[in-house]
Parts: C-alpha cells; structure tokens; sequence
C-alpha cells in the first residue's frame, strides 16, 4: 500500500473547472474520476446536507473525495443566481436529477448555456431524459433487469444473481458519463460550444453488453444462465471453494492455458473429454472441485499464481490491497487512515495527484473554496446567504 507523500501533481484535467450537482450513485462517481484526473470539481450541496446515499462519516464516503463543497438552498433565487455565476466560468456542469427537476430550478441546459455557451452539460439519469419510464423511479438492479443484463448473471436452475452497483450506476451510468462530458470537452475546443450529454444507465449497460448481444444473435449465447463459457457454465472459467475455506478463481480459455491448468493440478485432459463440448462441463466442474477442494486458497495461490494457468484467488476488501501486485502497483492508497483505490487511469506525462479526502461544505472555507470562480464581493454575498439560509 502505498502512503508516502508524493511530488505535486495536477493530471491531465488541471484547469478543467466542473459543476457538481450533488446526487446519489454515478454522479458522485463521475465528480471523482474527473476529480482524481486533475479538474477543479465543485459540488453543490444543499444546506445541512451530509450524505445523500448510505449513511457514514464523511470521510469513507469515498466517491466525495478530491473537491470542495458548498451548500446553497436552490428554492432561494439568489442561491440559483450564484449558480448561474458559477456556470459562466465553468467549464462543465453535472448532474444526476430525474428530467425536468434543474429546468425547474432554473439552472436546465437552456438557462445554463446562455451564460455560457461553451458549457458541456452532463446528465445521467437511470432511465434517460426521454422515454415512457424517464420521469419514473428506479435503481441499479432495475436498469440492468431491462437492458438484460440482470438476467445472463447466475447459476444454471438458480435466480439472477444481484450484483452489487458495479454494472448499472457504476460502469453503464458514471463512466459513460465521464466518456460523455470529456467527448463533449473535446468538441467544444475545436467548436466553441457546448452541448447536453444525455448519459443514461440503460443506455449504457446495454452498450457494456455488445459483445454478449452479438453471441446471442449469433446463436452462440444461450438465455439460459450458467450454460455458456463466460457465466458459470464451463469447468475451465469458474469459481471452486477450498479446504478450510476461501475460493480460487480459474479461467484459462485458450486451450494452452488449459493444458497448463491441467498439468499442474495432476489431470489428464483426456480423462475431460473436449474442452469446448458442453456435454463434458459438469463431470468436469465435479472434477475440478474435488481437486480443489484438496487444498488451501493460499495454497493452490502459491501453486498457481503468476503462471499461464489463469488463476487468482477471491479476496474480499480487507485481502485485496494487501495483495503483492497490487502493492506493487499501488493500486491503493492510504488517505488518512482510510485505505482507498488510487486515481485510475494512470497517465505517463501528467499523472495524477493523490485525492484529498472528502471535505463538506464548511461556510468559513468559501473564500478559499471559490477563489478565482468568482470575485471576492460575490463570494461574500453567497456566504451570506448561506449563512442565512443555516439559521
């Protein structure tokens, strides 16, 4: 793990000013990634507002880290106004309301850009801004459900297997947000102008799931879960429990990595039949699971790890930043006392700084927090009103 201090570094974003909305699940996501690659991230609170998701101590709320805060009670409009002030020097605004809720409050697409029509303004919502369903509530496990996604996950005769929040708000809303805004960035250097990145989960997760869409029309994909290669169904990409506890991860596809895998647990590929004949899974999975079954997670790791046989074994998050590679890698920092993933992606030139932990908005900070946003009298009035608005 790492927990040095670092040289200063800024990332690839540095003097990337963006707006951000607070919200629950993939915007937070969003705010961070772009956050840890160096944009000046500002997050919108509202007043008295300490956590809008699962209820914790500021600082493990991880996706809050890296930005500062202020809190500003939008059904004040000046409160909106200073928003709208904010916007004209930013460079990107963000947002994760259900549609019609920021046109309501004043601060939609149209009021935003024509303070700024450079703004690249990006929104993420489950269902989309247009749609039967764009205006109805929902969360991760329901966006998946739709997009098909929540079905192909789980064991042959057994239910959809709920995965936590990785797939919908995650992956198909928060990073193809990302994706959006920094697409849309791009453009408007080359343009001048801003547009509306509509970034919806079901859009997204559907996207993730190309290649599986493809097998399906192919014939090559079966509906029936745990069936296929890649869901549980064949013996040489699964998951086996071993003695005294714990789980190995196998997944050596390639039929050399196979015979790897085989060599080295004592098996004779013949005694399996052929690897790719379905036919053959089940007597072979029992197999596997016997052999496995024969020793420790820790043992087979040392058997196994590092060698073409594709193995790994399943941490939890307290095992997995201990892992040797990924400490090698510093795949996890420790900012104070709370150990976390580091900024991902990793870039050669402009890499990133190490995040900050997460701060709330704190009304004696707003000088410093809104330096070079707005002008000193402008941000003694948002202060006020901030104040008033806390008594």
């Amino acid at each position: 793990m790492h927990t040095e201090q670092q040289a200063p570094q800024r990332g690839p974003l540095a003097g990337v000013r963006v707006i951000e909305m607070a919200s629950i699940g993939p915007g937070p996501l969003a705010g961070m990634m772009l956050a840890d690659m160096g944009a000046e991230v500002l997050r919108i609170e509202r007043p008295g507002e300490t956590d809008l998701g699962i209820k914790r101590e500021r600082r493990y709320d991880l996706m809050l880290r890296g930005r500062k805060a202020i809190a500003l009670d939008l059904k004040e409009p000046l409160a909106v106004q200073a928003v709208l002030d904010l916007v004209a020097s930013a460079d990107m605004l963000i947002e994760g309301f259900r549609p019609g809720v920021m046109e309501r409050l004043g601060l939609g697409p149209e009021a935003c850009h024509a303070r700024n029509p450079r703004l690249v303004y990006g929104r993420v919502t489950g269902w989309g801004q247009t749609g039967p369903l764009a205006s109805s509530a929902g969360h991760d496990i329901n966006y998946i459900a739709l997009t098909g996604a929540l079905n192909a996950i789980g064991r042959r005769g057994q239910p959809p297997s709920i995965p936590p929040a990785y797939l919908g708000d995650f992956a198909g809303g928060g990073m193809f947000l990302v994706a959006g805004v920094l697409a849309a960035l791009f453009e408007a250097s080359k343009s001048g102008k801003g547009q509306v990145v509509d970034a919806a989960i079901v859009d997204g997760t559907a996207a993730l799931s190309s290649v599986f869409f493809g097998l399906s029309a192919a014939g090559m994909w079966n509906a029936e879960r745990g069936t296929n290669v890649l869901d549980s169904g064949a013996h040489y990409y699964n998951v086996y429990a071993c003695k005294g506890g714990g789980w190995i991860s196998v997944g050596p596809i390639e039929a050399r990595f196979y015979r790897d895998l085989l060599a080295r647990i004592g098996i004779d590929p013949d005694s399996l039949g052929e690897q790719l004949d379905p036919r053959n899974w089940p007597d072979a999975t029992d197999r596997l699971a016997a052999i496995f079954l024969t020793r420790t997670r820790d043992e087979w790791t040392a058997l196994l790890e590092g060698t073409d046989a594709c193995v790994a074994p399943v941490l939890d998050f307290t095992e997995a930043p201990h892992h040797p590679h990924l400490q090698a890698r510093q795949t996890f920092v420790d900012i104070d006392g709370v150990t976390q993933p580091a900024p991902a992606p990793r870039f050669s030139r402009t890499p990133s700084a190490r995040p900050t932990q997460p701060r709330a908005a704190d009304v004696r900070d707003y000088a410093q927090t809104l330096a070079g946003w707005l002008p000193p009298e402008r941000i003694a009035g948002i202060r006020a009103l901030t104040e008033q608005a806390a008594r």
